[in-house]
């Protein structure tokens, strides 16, 4: 069928000339552009919504009064950090009204380079879910680590025309911005010659540096951790991501900053959602009831979960119930629970009372199977020698990613090197790096960790995802990265000698290639041995605490693989004080 054929059907349809495809008859439905409730009949063509009022279908569903919203858009999340596939990540989330989200693979493409994000376009066609991208800014994120690749202007030029592609993903270096540094502009003129959108990464940034981010037309922020910070970008023309996910908890701080006048800008995301939070929270859904018990109202949140966001991202196909749209359409029982009785995406039920209805095809992970160059490791390179008692500490701060720089007198044997005290809870960590083969060990003393037996090493480490490890004893320790190395990445839980517990990843070292529910009781049975065999503290999140640990965009202080690094001063400091 032509498309002028498609067309000419499309309005026969909408004029009652012809049936629909599907009627879902007698729901109400929510209109997002004028904030009213109508209780009418929505007609489906080809996937399109051909129109609201009485019709006639060849399918018609009798909605018996339940609510009809837009489907859910999540305007910035990181498949990766799910620690799942693409094609599972779909069959995850859109049960929970979830029909579109704006993904930045910056985890694999860091890991893996341009055949990462190549992998994830091709893994996303595997699920009912529209997934568009946005092309990683920052890889590495900082030049004070190694990562898997390199990408500059010119390696993005061919992916960033891609239709699946809306822009340039979170622009995490925005000292480089700021400064006016020749290899941020050149990015930042990239995604305006080709005519798309930048995504925003600024942390604490305030006055005139905001507005040297700003002017570039960075066009998006989640990173706001208070109402003030939030108003400071709204009134600069920013969109502000309203995040909540399974390790960064803002919403309920900013909800308290949205009124009638800058509702519009704002919008909704998770930035990162592990299977145990989707299982026991849902996705956006959540979202909406934490509005909705915020004093927002329930059409005002449903703008940020759709309408906002299909604005914002320039998806003028959708994020409505409207002629001419696509037809994602989320059925409510409630706007105040939000519980989803039925999703269809593009006039197809895809999932229906909690369950996703299609096959789940999943793509080949050969182009992106972990491999591990690690140099000359062992473990004498994670002896660490001191010139004084009082060194600085990384300080974690339970609930958050962000850091604090603390300070703290410790044992030294005869030779200077750190002795572990029980009666302390500080402990060593390490960064492996296993990229590029350059030998690089880091060590750096974690505080209010609480490991007082063995060692735990993980290979998902932002944004990098070098080798962290951390533990009591050497040996432990040493056996821990060997481990990991020889499984090809994930998570390793050792005491003794002896792996108590482990989860492979073998796409990047940072993703399973297994179910959501394999992933969930995997990571259950390693939360568990992290808190009763090794007494990680119980207000600390074992796994995902560690995998931020190096993130040297994210304040205070963190630990890369070239040394410890201050943050708000971006620059590398001694151990000791």
């Amino acid at each position: 069928m032509t498309d002028t054929e498609k067309l000419r059907r499309l309005v026969d349809v909408a004029a009652g000339r012809l049936p629909a495809d599907l009627v879902i008859k007698q729901c109400k439905v929510v209109d997002v552009y004028s904030g009213v409730i109508t209780e009418t009949d929505i007609a489906v063509c080809d996937g399109v919504i051909a129109g609201l009022g009485s019709y006639s279908g060849i399918e018609e569903f009798d909605a018996q009064g339940l609510y009809a919203a837009p489907g859910f858009i999540d305007s910035h999340i990181h498949i990766e950090s799910s620690y799942v596939t693409p094609e599972e990540m779909g069959r995850l989330v859109v049960p929970y009204g979830t029909t579109t989200i704006i993904a930045d693979p910056h985890e694999i493409v860091n890991v893996c380079g341009i055949p990462g994000l190549s992998y994830m376009l091709d893994a996303a066609n595997g699920t009912a879910l529209d997934i568009r991208f946005m092309i990683p800014s920052c890889v590495p994120a900082t030049p004070f680590e190694h990562s898997g690749a390199r990408i500059d202007a010119d390696a993005m030029r061919k992916p960033i025309v891609d239709d699946r592609i809306l822009g340039v993903g979170e622009f995490m270096d925005f000292p480089g911005v700021v400064s006016a540094q020749e290899g941020a502009l050149e990015k930042l003129l990239l995604a305006r010659t080709v005519g798309k959108l930048v995504d925003g990464h600024s942390p604490g940034l305030s006055g005139k540096d905001l507005n040297a981010y700003a002017a570039t037309l960075i066009h998006t922020d989640h990173e706001c951790s208070t109402v003030e910070e939030m108003q400071d970008r709204i009134a600069r023309g920013m969109y502000v991501l309203l995040r909540e996910g399974s390790a960064c908890h803002e919403l309920s701080k900013l909800l308290k900053g949205i009124t009638p006048y800058n509702s519009k800008r704002c919008l909704l995301c998770s930035d990162d959602r592990q299977p145990k939070t989707i299982f026991e929270k849902g996705h956006l859904d959540e979202h909406l009831r934490m509005l909705v018990r915020g004093g927002i109202s329930p059409i005002v949140a449903l703008q940020m979960a759709s309408l906002n966001a299909a604005e914002c991202f320039h998806l003028y196909d959708r994020g409505a119930i409207a002629p001419g749209l696509k037809a994602d359409i989320v059925l409510l029982e409630d706007l105040e629970e939000f519980k989803v009785r039925s999703v269809y995406i593009s006039g197809r039920c895809v999932a229906d009372k909690g369950i996703y209805q299609l096959p789940v095809h999943r793509h080949s992970i050969e182009a992106v199977r972990s491999s591990f160059h690690v140099k000359d490791f062992s473990k004498q390179k994670l002896e660490l020698a001191l010139h004084s008692d009082l060194v600085h500490t990384i300080d974690i701060l339970p609930g958050s990613v962000v850091t604090a720089k603390g300070q703290v007198r410790v044992k030294r044997d005869p030779k200077g090197r750190f002795l572990y005290d029980p009666t302390l809870d500080v402990v060593k960590v390490a960064v492996v790096e296993r990229h590029q083969s350059t030998g690089n060990v880091a060590l750096g003393l974690l505080r209010g960790y609480g490991i007082k037996e063995g060692a735990i090493a993980i290979s998902i480490a932002h944004d990098s995802h070098n080798i962290i490890v951390v533990g009591v004893d050497d040996d432990d320790m040493a056996y821990a990265v060997e481990t990991l190395i020889e499984q090809n990445g994930g998570m390793v839980l050792v005491k003794e000698g002896s792996t108590l517990a482990a989860m492979p990843m073998p796409v990047g070292g940072i993703m399973s290639d297994q179910s959501g529910e394999w992933v969930d009781a995997k990571l259950t049975e390693l939360h568990e041995v992290a808190y009763r065999q090794l007494h990680v503290n119980s207000d600390v999140e074992p796994i995902m605490t560690l995998c931020f640990m190096s993130l040297a965009v994210i304040p205070e202080i963190k630990l890369t693989d070239m040394g410890l690094f201050d943050v708000t001063t971006f620059s590398f400091i001694p151990l000791e004080v």
